[in-house]
């Protein structure tokens, strides 16, 4: 029915409007008394085989819901509702800021992928806090990104501002310093760069919150070379970082079945969804070659069904996340996927799904 309802009427309306107003309407729809429990109960996985417990917490599916769908921590009861086992808000900045100018979202229907601009519009790290203050049970990532107008230079102090409103609140918080969309940004994954400003943030997690360890978790980019993904993962290492998500978006335009000319005249922006598919797998596998067991690998990137999830699983993510499958597989996906999961663990007559992980890696860390 989703699906229909996208071809008919959906994908023929701005798709930021779309976003906002079928948002609205699943917060609308959740706050009507019982309803947000019948979701829970009609969708969340429930499957023993597919727990998995990651940054110190059990969680009862690995699919999540990745940053940049609920961006201020606004819908956190109504997207756990629909069956995610996890959802991380964000990107969120220490000052507020309204983005880049619209249009700055675009559909690529053909490919299954989107194009973005967005540029962390989001109402500030204070804003987050407070709704965070009050979220439902579930666990709930912060990611965390540069204000624009803010320099190189003062970077890390406007890292560890955001920091420290959301780290006590937050279940684990990841450092995004792979969007596309603020300039700049992207120069911080350098190894020089990223040391200090994740030590910084690690420092102002334990202030804010010494007795309990927030874990921490850095985004990259798939555009980096090889020797640079090594790079971060031998920092990962070196700092004690509990996770990496492998990967934002891209800048890339090759293989689109989208005519190039109308690809070109959509302007900048980070492209996500199937085309992307093929080399976030190939940084996930990189990135589980150096780390092996001792770093929690989260992968994201093209995942539209659970053949795709369960794939990066077995390459060695712990956790899967999806945004752009999601927006085209619509409210009932979640639910699909850890369903479909669950049966394909059964087949493989495992007992669960964290015996799964790894599975196809040839790290020195697999039994």
């Amino acid at each position: 029915m989703y699906r229909f309802l996208y071809w008919l009427v959906l994908r023929r309306l701005p798709a930021e409007a779309t976003h906002r107003v079928s948002f609205a309407l699943l917060r609308a729809l959740v706050v009507l008394p019982g309803v947000a429990r019948l979701l829970a109960r009609l969708l969340a996985p429930r499957a023993p085989e597919l727990r998995v417990r990651a940054f110190g917490r059990e969680l009862p599916g690995p699919l999540g819901l990745a940053a940049g769908f609920d961006k201020d921590a606004k819908g956190v009861g109504a997207l756990l509702a629909l069956g995610f086992g996890f959802v991380e808000i964000g990107t969120v900045t220490a000052e507020p800021q309204p983005g880049n100018p619209k249009p700055r979202m675009f559909r690529l229907p053909h490919d299954r992928a989107l194009v973005n601009r967005m540029g962390f519009n989001n109402d500030g790290a204070q804003a987050a806090a407070r709704r965070l203050v009050h979220r439902p049970p579930g666990t709930v990532g912060a990611n965390i990104g540069k204000t624009k107008r803010v320099s190189e230079a003062e970077a890390i102090a406007d890292f560890t501002d955001s920091a420290q409103r959301l780290a006590p609140l937050a279940d684990y918080l990841v450092v995004n310093v792979s969007s596309p969309n603020t300039p700049g940004l992207r120069d911080l994954q350098a190894a020089d760069k990223l040391r200090p400003l994740l030590t910084a943030v690690r420092g102002a997690c334990d202030l804010v919150s010494p007795t309990r360890r927030v874990p921490l978790l850095v985004k990259i980019a798939p555009d980096l070379a090889d020797a640079d993904i090594d790079a971060i993962a031998d920092l990962a290492l070196e700092l004690g970082l509990d996770g990496i998500i492998a990967t934002n978006t891209t800048i890339a335009r090759t293989g689109l079945a989208t005519d190039g000319d109308a690809v070109a005249a959509l302007g900048a922006g980070g492209l996500s969804g199937a085309p992307l598919k093929a080399r976030a797998l190939a940084v996930l596998q990189r990135l589980r070659a150096k780390v092996g067991t001792r770093v929690t690998l989260v992968a994201v990137g093209g995942i539209e069904s659970a053949d795709d999830a369960w794939e990066r699983i077995r390459a060695g993510a712990t956790l899967v996340q999806a945004y752009t499958g999601f927006i085209y597989g619509g409210p009932g996906w979640p639910r699909r996927v850890h369903r479909e999961l669950a049966a394909k663990v059964r087949a493989a007559k495992l007992r669960s799904i964290e015996q799964a992980i790894g599975a196809d890696s040839h790290d020195s860390s697999v039994v």
